[in-house]
């Protein structure tokens, strides 16, 4: 497989998702055919993740975005893909994601859909996260 490294743009950001996941291949795909500002995606799988500073545990537990200056994880990558919509709908449940008490409970709803996106529509036994 191809390996990926981050863009040289300092405006550029990754997506970076388990491609071997059908839920969250499924799930990217509805994110770029629905947000207006969508970065570059790649699979954890075909990234050059010692680059991003990422190891192959953290990018098959979580989703992440990567920026030239920062890295989100989880419902955080989520939280800062929503905040950067031109969207003032999008940008406020970005927001919301982010602050508490709201993350808390963000967090919570990340971990369970990541653990058990193997159950949820187009999950298969490959979605699974290793514990």
């Amino acid at each position: 497989m191809p390996r990926v490294n981050l863009p040289n743009s300092t405006n550029d950001a990754l997506l970076i998702f388990d491609g071997d996941c059908g839920f969250c291949t499924t799930s990217v795909g509805w994110l770029e055919r629905t947000l207006p500002a969508m970065p570059a995606t790649i699979p954890y799988q075909w990234a050059d993740l010692d680059s991003l500073g990422l190891s192959t545990e953290e990018a098959s537990a979580r989703v992440w975005l990567v920026t030239p200056t920062h890295q989100y994880g989880g419902h955080l990558a989520v939280s800062a893909l929503l905040r950067h919509q031109p969207s003032p709908i999008w940008r406020f449940a970005g927001w919301l994601l982010a602050t508490p008490p709201f993350s808390f409970f963000g967090a919570i709803g990340y971990s369970l859909v990541a653990r058990y996106r193997y159950l949820l529509p187009g999950g298969t036994p490959a979605c699974a996260v290793k514990r």
